[in-house]
Order: C-alpha cells, then sequence, then structure tokens
C-alpha cells in the first residue's frame, strides 16, 4: 500500500483507492465471495478542498454542525456517477416472486445482526448525522476499507453513523489530528479484514475436514453457523486486543528510552539507523527450496505446509517474548527487544525447521540495530542488513552482523564463528558471524 499523501493547498489526505475486504462482500451477496474491486480516487480542485478542510471541526459561529451543502458536493458524486451500480447491494431489494429463500433470510438476518439493524440510511444521511462533509466521511470509510456507496444506496445503519461519529468526536476533542484520526482508522479496518478473512477460512476448513462437505458447499453453511459463534469470537477480540495495547505500551513505550540506551555500546553515533527511534533485534527465518516444493504440491499438501510454517514460528517467536511482524509466503520477519532475545529465537527457528519432518530447513539472520515502527510494519537499514545477511546463510545456520556479535560475545549462551566477509550491495563489506548454541537449553516449547 502506498504511503498517505498530504494535499499542499488543504491539509487534506488525497488518499489511493483502497481494496474491498471480502468480509464486506460476503454479508452482502451468497452468489459473489469474492469482489476485486479498487474505489475510484477522489478528486478535487483545490477551491473545493479548501471548502471541506474545518469539515472535522464545528463552525465557531454555530453550535450546530451540518453537512456540506449541495452543490460543494457536485465533484464528489461526479466520481460517483456510475459507482452506484457497483456499491448497490446485492440482498436489499426481495426477488420477483415476492419470496426468500431459507439462505437469503438467514443470511439478512445474519447481516442484521453483524450490522446493527436493518440498513435504513443513504451516505449523506449518515454523514450529516455525524456533522461530516460526504468527503470528510468518504476519507473515514475509505480508511475502513469500506466499497464506494452511491448517493441513492440505502447501505447504512445507525451504527454505522454512531462508529463514524466517535472518531469525529476525537478529532474534535483535539485528542487526534485528522491524519491521526485516519491513520489509526486504517489500522482498524486493514487488521480487522485480514482476521476476518482468516477466521471465514480456518471455520470453512474445519467444516470441509469434519462435515465431509464441498468447499463451496461448507461457504454457504458458514451463514447457519457464525450465528453462534458471533458473540465469542468478538469477546475474545476485545480481550485480545486489550491485552496487547498493553503489551504495545510497554514495548513501544516504557522500555523504548532503556532500549536505545542498551544499544549505544559499540556505535560511534554517525550509523545509518542512529536517528531512528527504536532499538530491536530484527530477523528473518526463510524457507529454502519453498518455490521448487510448493509447484509439486496440491492445494491442500501446499495449504498444511504454510500453515505448518506460520503456526510454527508464531509460538517459537512468542514463547521467546518477541513479535511476528509478518510473513510473505516462506519468509517470516520478527523482532525483539534485546540482542539475546533475538539471539535465542533465531537458533530456536533454525533447529526446529532443521528437525521438522515436513518443512525443509531455513536460512536465518539476524542484526541489533535501531528501526522505525510504522503502520505495523518495521524499517530502516537494520531491517534490510538483516535480510541480506539471510541471502547469505548456508542451510540450518544462523548469521549475524559483526556489531551484533559484539553485543553477544560475552554471553556464554552462544557461540560466534567469524565467516570470510562479503560484499553486500547497499552496504559494502561486511563481516558476517556464523551464530551457534552455547550453554543451556535454549528456549523450551512446551
Amino acid at each position: 500500500m502506498s504511503a498517505e499523501k498530504v494535499h499542499q493547498d488543504t491539509g487534506l489526505l488525497d488518499e489511493e483507492p483502497s481494496q474491498v475486504p471480502d468480509a464486506v462482500v460476503e454479508t452482502a451477496s451468497l452468489q459473489e465471495a469474492v469482489l476485486d474491486s479498487v474505489a475510484d480516487p477522489v478528486e478535487e480542485d483545490a477551491e473545493d478542498g479548501a471548502a471541506n478542510a474545518q469539515a472535522w471541526l464545528p463552525d465557531s459561529a454555530d453550535t450546530d454542525v451540518t453537512v456540506e451543502p449541495g452543490p460543494d458536493a457536485d465533484d464528489d458524486s461526479d466520481s460517483d456517477d456510475d459507482e452506484g451500480s457497483h456499491g448497490a447491494e446485492p440482498g436489499a431489494a426481495a426477488p420477483p416472486t415476492g419470496t426468500l429463500s431459507a439462505e437469503r433470510i438467514a443470511l439478512k438476518a445474519l447481516e442484521q445482526r453483524l450490522l446493527g439493524g436493518e440498513r435504513k440510511l443513504r451516505r449523506r444521511e449518515v454523514a450529516s448525522g455525524a456533522g461530516l462533509s460526504l468527503l470528510s466521511a468518504r476519507k473515514l470509510w475509505r480508511a475502513l476499507g469500506f466499497p464506494n456507496i452511491g448517493d441513492e444506496d440505502v447501505a447504512f445503519t445507525e451504527r454505522d453513523q454512531a462508529a463514524l461519529t466517535i472518531i469525529v468526536n476525537l478529532v474534535r476533542a483535539g485528542k487526534l489530528t485528522e491524519e491521526a484520526a485516519i491513520s489509526v482508522t486504517r489500522a482498524i479496518g486493514q487488521m480487522t479484514d485480514r482476521m476476518v478473512v482468516w477466521q471465514i477460512e480456518a471455520l470453512v476448513e474445519d467444516m470441509v475436514h469434519q462435515q465431509g462437505v464441498t468447499d463451496a458447499v461448507a461457504r454457504k453453511h458458514l451463514v447457519s453457523e457464525l450465528p453462534s459463534l458471533v458473540d465469542a469470537l468478538e469477546e475474545m477480540l476485545l480481550y485480545s486486543w486489550r491485552r496487547q495495547l498493553n503489551a504495545g505500551v510497554q514495548r513501544l513505550a516504557v522500555r523504548a528510552e532503556a532500549g536505545l540506551a542498551s544499544s549505544e555500546e559499540g556505535r560511534e553515533g554517525d550509523e545509518d539507523d542512529a536517528p531512528l527511534p527504536l532499538a530491536r533485534a530484527v530477523g528473518f527465518a526463510d524457507l529454502v527450496s519453498y518455490t521448487s516444493l510448493s509447484r509439486r504440491m496440491n492445494e491442500k499438501t501446499l495449504a498444511q505446509l504454510v500453515q505448518r510454517f506460520e503456526n510454527k514460528c508464531a509460538e517459537i517467536i512468542s514463547v521467546g517474548g518477541g513479535r511476528l511482524v509478518k510473513t510473505v509466503g516462506d519468509e517470516v520477519l520478527y523482532i525483539a527487544e534485546t540482542p539475546a532475545a533475538g539471539a535465542e529465537i533465531s537458533l530456536a527457528l533454525c533447529q526446529a525447521f532443521t528437525d521438522d519432518e515436513i518443512l525443509p530447513e531455513a536460512r536465518v539472520a539476524m542484526v541489533w540495530g535501531r528501526i522505525l515502527s510504522r503502520l505495523g510494519d518495521i524499517y530502516g537499514p537494520t531491517v534490510n542488513l538483516a535480510a541480506r545477511l539471510t541471502a547469505l546463510a548456508d542451510p540450518g545456520t544462523v548469521l549475524v552482523d559483526s556489531m551484533t556479535a559484539a553485543a553477544l560475545e560475552n554471553d556464554e549462551r552462544f557461540v560466534l564463528l567469524p565467516r570470510p566477509a562479503e560484499d553486500v550491495r547497499g552496504f559494502g563489506e561486511i563481516h558476517p558471524v556464523q551464530l551457534q548454541r552455547g550453554s543451556g537449553r535454549g528456549l523450551v516449547l512446551d
């Protein structure tokens, strides 16, 4: 996803198109499992943008907040002239016969439960009820990953308006800037979208195995299975979010300064990553020969391999006190708060894949340095160097750089074996060091 760009004249975010989330589409139509659609970007000139720049805040001369006047929305509605049919809800109208099938009745009941009621509101009514211009409302909806909706589409409920009001009130109270509100909202949209797709696929796969039905039948049965799970899944989501938020505050705020202080040793202050705010051990684990293996596997076997890989990585990284940043195909990116913790995780991952009877061996590399954490991902020279070292590692081994080795050299849990210098693109000559197990048991997985 491209970075957010700030409009030079108005300060409004000029957003890129957003992908339509699967969950929105699946609850809108039984016939349409996935909708790969991209919202057209809003085109506005500086004058129209300026008219809406203060839409987040009430008019200083009046305590009432009103929606933007009709003429101001002309440019906005122009971009939606051919979006109305795209945004129409296929399940909103009754079939010509005047009767609904049992499946559609179940789907409608599930939708009303998830959306908090029947769709009764149009987009301008929701924006007006929240005291927003339509343009500002669209920014939040796009950040959440919602598809474009036409002016005449009855697509929203009162809960949509209440949710919009929550984030708007944070801006009006001065707790968030508009830019921060968009970023926080996008985080919610992207993370919950991925979570929902993951959960749905897990439920479908379970039904296929347990009930002996086809994948297509399982996806239809999902509508009748979900109502009994919604409350429990929602409660677990809130519980996990609170726990993760607490842990995140500890890592990213409370202990951040101590981490930077501990990373000072061996530095001269002019390193490329010196200005970055967080000290972390950054690691990559890359499965060997994954591409050739995946070509020889059928869909079921490949799915099992991917799940086994991700599950094993997630377990080892969490037990080691690290965080799994992301998985991309056959590669996992993780971080830890200390070089020792990163080394323990790296050795455990390498050993686990070597011992696994199904998964191939892995190349692993870890670098202790400084990073920038944004959008749930991490950036900086430390990340790039760890990726380069991974490519240099032999199967079943762990490499670190010389600075990381210096941070670990007095720890008897690790053995460090220098390797010949290598020229690495973007870094020049580096001195890789192979990391091996010293004394102690390492990470213990129950």
